[in-house]
C-alpha cells in the first residue's frame, strides 16, 4: 500500500517507470509525496491522472512503434479540436 514502489522499480531498472498515485483522502491524502520526493538518481514520471498516464506510456510506445504513434497524433488532433470547437462555443 506504498506509492514508494514507483521509486523502487525506477531505481531498478533503465527503463522509463510511470507513477500515478492514487486519488483519495487515505493515508492522510499525501499518497503523491511517496511518488514526488525520490533520492538522486531516481526518477519516476508523476502523473496524476490515469488518463494522462496512459498518453505518455503511448507516447514511449509510439517511439519504436508507428503505429500507435499515429493513434497519440490523431487522439492529440481530436483534443486540439475539441479545444477549438468549445471555445467558438461560447464566443
Amino acid at each position: 500500500m506504498s506509492n514508494a514502489l514507483s521509486g523502487f522499480s525506477d531505481a531498478q531498472t533503465h527503463c522509463p517507470v510511470i507513477a500515478c498515485p492514487p486519488v483519495g483522502d487515505s493515508y492522510g491524502g499525501n499518497d503523491v509525496f511517496s511518488s514526488l520526493r525520490m533520492p538522486s538518481g531516481v526518477a519516476p514520471m508523476v502523473i496524476l491522472n490515469p488518463e494522462n498516464a496512459a498518453l505518455a506510456a503511448a507516447k514511449i510506445l509510439g517511439l519504436s512503434d508507428s503505429g500507435i504513434q499515429v493513434k497519440v497524433k490523431e487522439f492529440q488532433e481530436a483534443q486540439r479540436q475539441k479545444l477549438i470547437d468549445d471555445d467558438k462555443s461560447i464566443k
